[in-house]
């Protein structure tokens, strides 16, 4: 099932959410690989990420909850996801850009469609953690009406990272 994207994005570049063999995988190895090149997190990092997609893969279900997957040539290139918390809250996780798409659309209309699917799903709050230094990211949840609500810093992942909340009420 494939979700529309802006023209400026390559035809190239599609994005589903039915989900695949594979799929948390590539979102596992996104992950690891991109914040441990980009900002120098160690495997702790990786390992965290593992259990929660773990957690999503056993629990998932299409009424509450959602990963959107993009790929361009077969390659998997982004990914985020919506987590269903309860009745009326949801999580937004793993949302992520492979660098040479960066810069092109793909980071909202993925943010756009999870959006999206929070309210037909009906859901009154979706929240986030990120981290201060995410700021392209930051601001994209920032332009769509999320509000940051929490912070805290502490030694995560082989560094002293701030860790910020972000809520939106739909």
């Amino acid at each position: 099932m494939s979700v529309g994207l802006p023209r400026r994005i390559s035809e190239d570049v599609k994005v589903r959410y039915n989900l695949e063999p594979g799929d948390m995988g590539s979102v596992l190895y996104l992950h690891g690989l991109l914040y441990g090149q980009e900002y120098g997190y160690d495997h702790t990092f990786e390992g965290y990420v593992a259990a929660g997609l773990a957690e999503f893969a056993q629990s998932f279900h299409p009424d509450k909850d959602r990963l959107w997957i993009a790929e361009m040539a077969r390659q998997r290139i982004g990914s985020i996801a919506i987590v269903g918390r309860s009745e009326s809250i949801a999580q937004l996780r793993w949302f992520i850009v492979h660098p040479e798409k960066r810069g092109q659309g793909l980071g909202r209309a993925l943010l756009q469609a999870a959006l999206q699917f929070c309210r037909q799903r009906g859901y009154k709050t979706i929240f986030l953690w990120t981290i201060r230094d995410l700021t392209i990211a930051t601001h994209l949840y920032l332009a769509a009406g999320f509000r940051k609500i929490e912070e805290k810093t502490h030694k995560l992942w082989g560094k002293i990272l701030t860790e910020e909340r972000y809520d939106l009420d739909l």
